[in-house]
């Protein structure tokens, strides 16, 4: 699929502010569509679908007044006009034509089913929808693009009238044709063959691609079109969008520069930045990263076997198809029950510990983390956890805090609701600390407490810090054993972020161990 010369050129469309937002429980705020606007500008995409003006307060509110871009093209959506009145006089389409932006996107129906039995229309009238809808906005002085919706399942029930949708937006002036795999049911090999078709049927036409994922080949049908002649890709950042989403544009972005040497407008040296914007989105939806996303996952150059992680080692070119670097990742030798000796000390040395290549306390710290893992501790998805294990068989770990004891008593309110009291016993540097919390909340009491009986002796390096997300797993050993729980925690502090993890008999105690490995790594 490689080409040459102007051929190369690949144009990126991100519609994660518009079809992005169609995601079930995603509700885009104008500042979200502000910062992420700016951010996928100077990031080098072509074209940020931002939304429809008069659909929505939020959207009528980010065209009234937008964030001044670069190089990419602010694009509004719409639809093509209703029927029974004119371009002009249809105040919808005027609304997405008059709002601020460079270009606008219609979509219309391009499936003789749609057509008939959803718009209730001829099929002539249809096509002279499209025809005035997209000179209305060339009128106006802006880009017009058209998507096909429906294109594919179109072209497969009738194609003579699919192609005719296509060629109606084309000569009226649309700058892209773009062909919707609406329903994502299509396979690539017809995407690749319905694209090359259309591409010799309307002649000089500009084909775009928008693929949704409900087969799970967004990203393969996109891959598929382009190779068809198709030079426009549209998609989200993290394949977000209705139902099973949208294709990922961060996947299709590194596949089409790094395996096909495409051009885009990202330019090359920016591509290490690629995670970086799949991880803006997440945080600003508040959500968890895909740890096995392609490129961009904390997974995706992680080595847990020992075979793999001795041989990656050596040269990562044995299990890794690109370098981490290119995409702004980076190598990860996970510590873990299948851990060997290799791959244990290629992970203290990613953490700046270097021990001697036969010290038996590698031994001894490779059979600890395979007991804990057996007992629930899950150390590859609680690295801050494992360094302070590590350093502390090592003998690298200092003399910090360590807890004595903790009280915990609940009362309930006369309203109903329970108000929990905690103490906690620390032993810092030799001397006793107590303090108490309380909050509605146990584990909240417990934190509070915590960090409490240690402001005194570690104020400013505990500054900003807080528990952010916790998880509760009630584990089952089987064998008659009893259960145990298992507490994991993200934390934030003057380090950054870090995930810990505990394991006991009850969830305060597991949550302590979790909040005292996070405390102890960022103290360090």
């Amino acid at each position: 699929m490689r080409a040459s010369g102007e051929d190369r050129r690949i144009w990126i469309f991100d519609t994660t502010l518009r079809d992005g937002g169609q995601t079930m429980g995603i509700d885009f705020s104008c500042s979200d569509k502000r910062e992420l606007s700016r951010a996928l500008d100077e990031f080098g995409v072509d074209y940020i679908e931002a939304g429809w003006p008069g659909a929505n307060p939020t959207d009528d509110a980010f065209f009234a007044d937008p964030p001044e871009l670069g190089s990419a093209k602010l694009v509004a959506f719409g639809m093509t006009r209703r029927k029974g009145v004119s371009a002009k006089e249809d105040g919808v389409l005027q609304s997405v034509i008059k709002g601020k932006s460079h270009a606008v996107c219609l979509f219309g129906k391009t499936w003789d089913f749609h057509v008939q039995e959803a718009l209730k229309v001829s099929l002539e009238e249809n096509l002279n929808m499209i025809r005035e809808s997209i000179a209305a906005v060339r009128e106006e002085g802006k880009e017009a693009m058209f998507d096909c919706e429906h294109f594919f399942d179109g072209f497969k029930a009738n194609p003579t009238y699919a192609v005719a949708c296509a060629r109606a937006a084309w000569e009226a002036g649309a700058s892209w044709v773009v062909l919707c795999d609406t329903n994502g049911g299509s396979m690539p090999e017809e995407v690749y063959q319905i694209v090359l078709q259309v591409k010799e049927e309307v002649e000089g036409v500009r084909l775009g691609i928008h693929c949704h994922n409900d087969c799970g080949l967004a990203v393969a049908n996109s891959l598929a079109a382009v190779a068809g002649g198709a030079r426009q890709v549209q998609g989200t950042i993290n394949g977000i969008g209705e139902r099973c989403g949208n294709a990922d544009l961060v996947t299709v972005m590194a596949n089409l520069m790094l395996k096909f040497d495409f051009e885009t407008g990202v330019e090359r040296s920016r591509m290490k930045e690629l995670r970086k914007i799949s991880r803006l989105l997440d945080e600003r939806l508040s959500r968890e990263p895909s740890r096995q996303a392609p490129y961009v996952g904390v997974a995706a150059f992680a080595h847990k076997g020992g075979v793999h992680a001795s041989a990656a080692e050596k040269d990562p070119r044995t299990y890794e198809h690109v370098s981490p670097e290119l995409v702004g990742n980076e190598r990860i030798f996970v510590v873990s029950n299948q851990a060997g000796r290799a791959s244990m000390m290629a992970r203290l040395r990613e953490l700046g510990i270097e021990v001697e290549a036969g010290s038996k306390v590698v031994d001894v710290l490779i059979k600890e983390v395979k007991d804990k893992e057996f007992r629930g501790w899950t150390f590859d998805t609680a690295e801050a956890s494992f360094e302070v294990l590590a350093r502390k068989r090592l003998g690298l770990l200092p003399e910090l805090f360590d807890l004595l004891s903790y009280r915990l008593h609940e009362s309930r309110e006369e309203e109903g609701e329970s108000l929990v009291s905690v103490s906690v016993a620390l032993l810092v540097a030799g001397e006793r600390r107590s303090a108490s919390g309380c909050g509605r909340d146990s584990l909240l009491a417990l934190e509070k407490a915590m960090l409490e009986a240690l402001r005194q002796d570690f104020a400013l390096l505990l500054e900003g810090l807080c528990v952010t997300d916790v998880r509760v797993r009630l584990r089952q050993q089987g064998g008659g054993k009893e259960e145990e729980v298992r507490v994991s925690l993200c934390c934030h502090g003057r380090r950054g972020p870090s995930r810990t993890i505990g394991v006991s008999h009850n969830s305060s105690s597991a949550f302590l161990a979790a909040l005292e490995d996070a405390i102890k790594w960022q103290l360090l």
